[in-house]
């Protein structure tokens, strides 16, 4: 591991603990030439699948690229960077448990905006909008009505 400071890879380990969410180990490291402490994770790598986009390019399953999507969804809500990283391995959990070899975007996408919409209706809507593509007004209007009238309903 090189430190982010002065790009030595001289530097020991004064710290591990484990995370629950995403089955990470968080390190804090001293870098032995600059002595300054820098933070690693360190995951298990599991065989994730292919996406393949809608125009039918094929890209490798990109944690980091779903999380920062659901970051912008979240953003000024209340809602704790644990929280997001555990919707992220929720998902990254139900496609390796698939053990498919490729996903589409689609399938993806779902899973995403049903996880926040669990976790929250703003959220849900800002990335709605996004990945629905909302041409206008009208249709922004319709998911919300939607959304208001499931949150509305008996059953639930």
């Amino acid at each position: 591991m090189r430190c982010p400071y002065c790009n030595s890879d001289q530097n020991k380990v004064v710290d591990s603990r484990y995370r629950e969410v995403g089955n990470v180990i968080r390190r804090r490291r001293l870098c032995l030439d600059c002595e300054r402490r820098f933070t690693t994770y360190e995951r298990i790598e599991e065989m994730l699948p292919q996406v393949v986009k809608k125009d039918g390019r094929r890209e490798p399953f990109d944690r980091q690229k779903i999380l920062a999507g659901v970051r912008r969804a979240c953003e000024k809500l209340k809602i704790s960077s644990d929280q997001l990283e555990e919707v992220v391995s929720e998902i990254e959990r139900h496609f390796t448990d698939r053990g498919e070899k490729e996903v589409t975007s689609t399938e993806v996408g779902e899973l995403v905006i049903n996880k926040l919409l669990t976790l929250h209706p703003v959220a849900y809507i800002r990335f709605a909008s996004v990945y629905r593509a909302f041409e206008d007004i009208d249709d922004f209007i319709t998911e919300a009505k939607e959304l208001l009238d499931e949150k509305q309903s008996p059953e639930r």
